[in-house]
Order: structure tokens, then C-alpha cells, then sequence
């Protein structure tokens, strides 16, 4: 069957997720001569809506991985917001450095479920968004030429009609438990309620860190924190002045243990 349209779909406070999404898609789309698309579930606009594919979509879904899994706050966007009809997918997740645990695994049987055929896979490492030392400026140039190869690759195992087969890759299925963070004394570091704080001197009350906030909940005097924080650092990473920061020390303990333990180079994986 003809491939009439490739769209990325992603969650990426950081911008990393977006970032291999566009670039798997547009490669494959080039190769299809299909049309591209994009659903960013970053905001919670975009999820008020259920968006479905058929058999003449592919699409392309990367998420980041948050202690080993999916965000826990947007696996419900997952389960119950995408719906397929025997729609290829090729799935990916980017992860800061430590590891990508269940992310992959949980992320193919979420879609499988939900009418999808997910048939190549890649664990890609990114910048993590806690702190920038782990896989700095990752997926770098040379990373997105891999990226790119690697999408043309399963662009054309569509064509040659072989993206029938669900993709094995690591991690257990059913998935494990969430990873529990560490602080630099190898104790549970517990930073549940932390949430960001404002340096009012620099703070211009620009309003970009309240509508960065993939869960809404930094009210519009870029001070309130008002909802649930998943600490994704989006207010820290677009703040333009700097003011958005975390001064809870278990948080700041994970930090530098992260640092002190996972810094050496970890390479892009892919599975087809």
C-alpha cells in the first residue's frame, strides 16, 4: 500500500524529542515521497484531542525517558490520545546519558496496543535536561546524519514490503518499575514536590517560562507554581534571563551524582 503522509509525534519539553522525531520523519518522507506532518503533544492544548492514523499513514514517535520509562504523567496521553489501524511506526527515545531501562519496550507495547505496528526502533542519547555536562549538545550533527541513514533505512524496508515484524529491542516487557534517582551518598534522593524557583532579579516577567510548562502549571507571574512539576526543565532551558532555577538539595544531590557516574559517551542504538 501507497504511503501518502509520515508525521513525527513527540513530547519534548527540551527540545531533544522533537529534534529526532523531524529528522526521522523528514528522511523518511524524502525516500516515500510522502507528505510530512507534526503533532506535538509538548503543551496541553494539543492534548484535548484524539488523533488517529490508518494503513496509509507511518509515524514516526519518539518520547524521552524519565527514570527508565515514559514521563508517568504523559503515559495516559500515550495509551488513550493515539489510535492506529495497522500504521507502521518506528519509534525512538531520547535519554540523558544513564540509560534508556523499559522506555523503548514500554513505548512499542503502548503503541502495539493501540493498532500500531511499530517495526524499527532507536535509543538515541541527548543532552540531558537536568544538566547539560551528560551527552552535551547531543544529537549533534554527526548523530543526526546517523538519525537520518537510519530512517532511510526503514523507509525502504516500507517499500520493499518488510515493515511487517514488531521490533525486538532491550528492556522488559511487561515493563520494570520507574528507576529510583540517587543522590551522591548512593541513598534514594526524594525531590518529589520540588518545584522551580525565581530569581526576581533577573526575572523580566516575559512569560516564557509559563507557556514552555508542558503541564501548565507556572502561573502568568512566572513565579506560581501552581500544578504538578515533572521536572523537565523546560523553564529552566527557555528562560532568556537565567531566573528559573532548582535549589532543592535532594534534586541537587541526583544532579552531581548523574555527573560524577555517567558522562562517558554513550552511543545512538538502533534497531531494524
Amino acid at each position: 500500500m501507497e504511503i501518502k503522509r509520515v508525521t513525527a509525534v513527540y513530547f519534548s519539553p527540551c527540545g531533544n524529542a522533537g529534534k529526532i522525531a523531524e529528522r526521522i520523519a523528514a528522511s523518511m518522507a524524502e525516500v516515500l515521497q510522502a507528505e510530512r506532518a507534526t503533532v506535538d503533544f509538548t503543551l496541553p492544548g494539543a492534548r484535548e484531542q484524539v488523533y488517529t492514523f490508518g494503513p496509509e499513514d507511518v509515524v514516526v514517535f519518539v518520547m524521552p525517558v524519565y527514570a527508565g520509562r515514559l514521563p508517568n504523567k504523559m503515559l495516559p496521553c500515550v495509551q488513550e490520545l493515539f489510535k492506529g489501524d495497522h500504521t507502521k511506526a518506528v519509534i525512538a527515545c531520547s535519554y540523558g546519558n544513564r540509560s534508556f531501562g523499559d522506555g523503548l519496550t514500554e513505548l512499542r507495547d503502548e503503541l502495539v496496543n493501540n493498532g500500531f505496528v511499530p517495526f524499527a526502533a532507536a535509543a538515541i542519547p541527548s543532552e540531558h535536561s537536568l544538566d547539560s555536562r551528560l551527552a552535551t549538545g547531543r544529537p549533534n550533527a554527526e548523530d543526526l546524519e546517523a538519525i537520518g541513514a537510519f530512517a532511510k533505512q526503514a523507509a525502504e524496508r516500507i517499500t520493499a514490503g518488510t515493515a511487517e515484524t514488531i521490533v525486538q529491542v532491550p528492556g522488559n516487557s511487561p515493563v520494570g518499575p520507574y528507576y529510583t534517582p540517587l543522590g551522591r551518598d548512593g541513598q534514594p534522593a526524594k525531590f518529589l514536590k520540588a518545584k522551580p524557583l525565581t530569581d526576581m532579579e533577573k526575572c523580566s516577567k516575559c512569560g516564557i517560562c509559563a507557556g514552555a510548562c508542558p503541564m501548565g502549571s507556572i502561573e502568568a507571574d512566572c513565579v506560581t507554581v501552581s500544578g504538578v512539576c515533572i521536572k523537565c526543565q523546560a523553564c529552566v532551558r527557555k528562560c532568556p534571563a537565567g531566573a528559573k532555577y532548582f535549589e532543592d538539595p535532594a534534586f541537587l544531590s541526583h544532579k552531581e551524582m548523574l555527573v560524577e557516574n555517567f558522562t562517558a559517551r554513550k552511543e545512538n542504538e538502533f534497531f531494524i
